[in-house]
C-alpha cells in the first residue's frame, strides 16, 4: 500500500504537464491564422542586434536581407562574437554595397566569457552611444518573412514590452524521420502552444530570435551573460518585473534544424538541460509571484515552464506506468498510480494528436509517428547524461548546415 502512495506522487505531477499541454493545444486549435503582417507605425527608430559566433557562411545573406526591412535611421548591428573566421569581414563587405543602409559589425574578444548572452550584452553596450527606440534581437542563421521586423517593433513600442515572433526550425532537405519528429516537437513547442497562451489571453516564453524590445526595457533588464537558455531567462525575468513577453504570430523567423543526429543531440542538450534547470529555478518564483500579485499571467507562464522537454515527459510517463504494472505482478493495489499516469499519457498524446491535425497535417505524414519510439531512444542518452553528470555547464555554439556542407542557407518564410 505504501509503494501504491509513493508511486501516485509522482503520477499526479506527472499529470499536471499532460494536461497544460492539452489545454494549450485545444485552445491553440480555436485560433485563425495570423494575416500577414500590414502597414506598420514607423516612428519608432529600430536597430536589429545579430549576435555572431563564427558565422561568416550565414551571416551575409541575413545581414542582406534584414537591411530590406530597415527605414531611415534604423541601424543594424552585427556583433562578432570571438570569431575565428571572416564574420566581420563579410558583415562589412555587405555594408559597402549598401551604402544607404547603416550596417556595423563589432568584434569582442573574451575566450573567457562566451555565449550569446555576453555578444547582446556587448551590443546593447554599444548601443547606448545613440539609442534608438526598440531593439529587435535575430540570430545569424535566421530568415525573417517580410514585413515582420516593422510589425514586432510597432507591437513593442506601442505596449512596451518584449514581443516574440514565431520562430521555428524546419528539417534539412532529405531529412531523417528523427529530424522531421524534432522538427514537429519543435513546432509544438514555437507555434502551437504559444498560440494556445495567446488565445487564453496569457504572455507566452521567449524563444531565442525574432524578439523585439523597448530599449530601456532591454538596457536596464538582467543580464543572462553565460545562461544556457539566454532567451527563456531573459523573458521570465521582465516576467517578474512587470513585463510579460507577448507573443506576435504575423512576425515568421525560420531557421534549420543542425545536420548530423550527434550536433542535433548537443544542440538539444544544451536547450534542454538549460530548460529543466530553469523550470526547476523559476516555477516556485512565478507561482509565488503571482500568488502576491494575484496575476494570471505568471500562474500562466509556471504552467507553461511545467512541462518538460515532450520526450521528458513521456519518457517519465511510461517509466511510472511500467513500475506501477511490475507492481500489480506482485499483487501490490496500483489501481491510483496507474489510472493517473495512464491519464497523463491519454492527454498527452492527444495534445499531440490535436496539433498535428491542425498544423502539421499537410506538411507531416502519419506514418512518422512510427519513429516516435526511436525518437525517444534517441534522446534517452541525454537525460542519462543529465542524471549522472548534473547539467551541461557551458555554452556551445551548435554546427550550421553549410559547414557540413549539407544544403544552403535556410528560405525565407513565407
Amino acid at each position: 500500500m505504501l509503494l501504491a502512495i509513493v508511486l501516485s506522487v509522482p503520477a499526479a505531477l506527472l499529470l499536471i504537464p499532460g494536461a497544460v499541454l492539452l489545454f494549450e493545444c485545444v485552445a491553440a486549435r480555436l485560433t485563425t491564422d495570423p494575416l500577414p503582417p500590414g502597414a506598420a507605425d514607423r516612428a519608432s527608430r529600430l536597430a536589429i542586434l545579430i549576435p555572431a559566433n563564427d558565422e561568416a557562411g550565414q551571416i551575409g545573406p541575413t545581414v542582406a536581407a534584414l537591411a530590406a526591412e530597415l527605414g531611415q535611421g534604423d541601424r543594424l548591428v552585427v556583433v562578432a562574437d570571438n570569431c575565428s573566421d571572416a564574420t566581420a569581414s563579410v558583415v562589412a563587405t555587405v555594408a559597402a554595397s549598401l551604402p544607404a543602409v547603416a550596417i556595423t559589425a563589432i568584434e569582442r574578444r573574451d575566450p573567457f566569457n562566451v555565449g550569446k548572452g555576453f555578444a547582446i550584452s556587448f551590443g546593447v553596450q554599444h548601443l547606448t552611444a545613440d539609442p534608438p527606440d526598440v531593439v529587435v534581437l535575430v540570430d545569424a542563421d535566421c530568415r525573417v518573412s517580410p514585413g515582420a521586423i516593422a510589425v514586432l517593433a510597432s507591437q513593442a513600442a506601442r505596449t512596451g514590452r518584449p514581443v516574440q515572433g514565431e520562430y521555428l526550425l524546419a528539417a534539412p532537405p532529405h531529412a531523417s524521420p528523427l529530424a522531421r519528429v524534432s522538427a514537429f516537437a519543435f513546432l509544438l513547442r514555437n507555434r502551437v502552444r504559444p498560440r494556445g497562451l495567446m488565445r487564453l489571453g496569457l504572455p507566452c516564453l521567449l524563444t531565442g530570435s525574432g524578439m523585439a524590445f523597448p530599449w530601456k526595457l532591454l538596457r536596464d533588464g538582467p543580464e543572462t551573460r553565460g545562461n544556457l537558455v539566454e532567451d527563456m531567462v531573459l523573458g521570465l525575468e521582465l516576467a517578474l518585473g512587470g513585463c510579460p513577453p507577448l507573443l506576435c504570430p504575423q512576425a515568421q523567423i525560420s531557421s534549420e534544424l543542425p545536420p548530423g543526429r550527434q550536433t542535433g543531440l548537443r544542440q538539444r542538450r544544451r536547450w534542454e538541460h538549460g530548460h529543466l534547470h530553469t523550470l526547476v529555478t523559476y516555477v516556485p518564483r512565478l507561482l509565488a509571484a503571482g500568488l502576491a500579485r494575484r496575476q494570471l499571467g505568471l500562474f500562466g507562464l509556471a504552467a507553461d515552464l511545467f512541462v518538460p522537454p515532450l520526450a521528458l515527459l513521456v519518457l517519465l510517463q511510461l517509466a511510472v506506468a511500467s513500475a506501477a504494472l511490475g507492481l500489480a505482478v506482485f499483487h501490490v493495489p496500483v489501481a491510483v498510480p496507474l489510472i493517473l499516469t495512464v491519464a497523463g499519457l491519454a492527454a498527452t498524446s492527444s495534445a499531440v494528436g490535436v496539433a498535428w491535425w491542425r498544423f502539421a497535417r499537410g506538411t507531416v505524414p502519419a506514418r512518422l509517428f512510427l519513429v516516435v519510439p526511436l525518437y525517444l531512444l534517441w534522446k534517452m542518452p541525454l537525460y542519462a547524461l543529465l542524471l549522472l553528470k548534473g547539467k551541461q555547464q557551458k555554452w556551445e555554439r551548435t554546427a550550421r548546415p553549410d559547414e557540413d556542407g549539407i544544403g544552403p542557407a535556410p528560405p525565407t518564410p513565407r
